[in-house]
């Protein structure tokens, strides 16, 4: 499906990301991995390759403009990329009047800001290509608008609001721009997730039974394949059925 076509995925070295780059290898996908962490993207990257993917990693902050204008540098041309890197681990427990301007900003810069670098990088570089993909990674989270997270809630909203203008703005060029929202996903960020919020998910899914990455990977495998060309500007979300629109 995705046989010939070079894909970038940041935050690709655990988790999410690195199960987005398992099942894209498996479809046929060259990879370029990123990740901020050389000994995560390292690890994915070697084993990857034990399993006959073609993968490469690539280092990236994506709170630096000039490391992501590098990391675009290195990898060449492209068919998609994925916008997957996030800061989740530990970031909830503060209602919006106990946050700190730091926490705040220390979010957005990754997750929102850090998520418009790499947007704005993949442009320019499937422009020149004649034409792509780009796939963010959001979460039902602002969809459903879950307490004491407002600065993950409006990093991941933007993500969504900065897919729906990047697809009219790169329409024209041939370029599909696309969110990807999970919910609250068994991998390692879960595990700093409080237990309350565990249970509203386990009360309130539509399907009762945790989601694992496996479930959200098919979606973005989808968006970057063939069949998915004239979808663009749309948020899909794949949470067993807890936001409901």
């Amino acid at each position: 499906m995705l046989s010939g076509r070079t894909i970038l995925i940041t935050g690709a070295g655990r988790g999410l990301g690195r199960a987005i780059a398992t099942r894209l290898g498996e479809a046929g996908a060259t990879l370029w991995l990123a990740d901020v962490r050389a000994d995560w993207g390292e690890a994915a990257v070697a084993e990857l390759r034990g399993d006959g993917v073609a993968a490469r990693f690539v280092p990236v902050d994506l709170r630096d403009e000039a490391s992501v204008d590098a990391m675009f540098a290195t990898v060449g041309p492209l068919y998609g990329v994925v916008n997957n890197a996030a800061l989740a681990d530990g970031v909830g427990g503060k209602a919006i009047h106990e946050l700190e301007v730091a926490d705040w900003d220390r979010v957005l810069a990754v997750n929102l800001r850090g998520t418009f670098l790499v947007t704005r990088g993949a442009a320019r570089a499937l422009i020149a290509a004649g034409g792509g993909r780009i796939v963010s990674i959001g979460s039902d989270a602002a969809a459903y608008g879950s307490p004491r997270l407002a600065h993950y809630i409006a990093s991941k909203g933007g993500v969504a609001a900065l897919t729906r203008t990047a697809a009219r703005d790169l329409g024209p060029h041939g370029i599909t721009v696309n969110t990807v929202s999970p919910g609250l996903t068994e991998s390692e960020s879960a595990a700093f997730v409080p237990e309350h919020r565990h249970e509203l998910y386990r009360l309130n899914r539509a399907l009762t039974r945790p989601q694992q990455p496996a479930d959200l990977v098919g979606a973005v495998a989808f968006l970057l394949g063939p069949e998915a060309g004239y979808i663009t500007g749309q948020e899909l979300i794949v949470d067993g059925g807890f936001v409901l629109k």
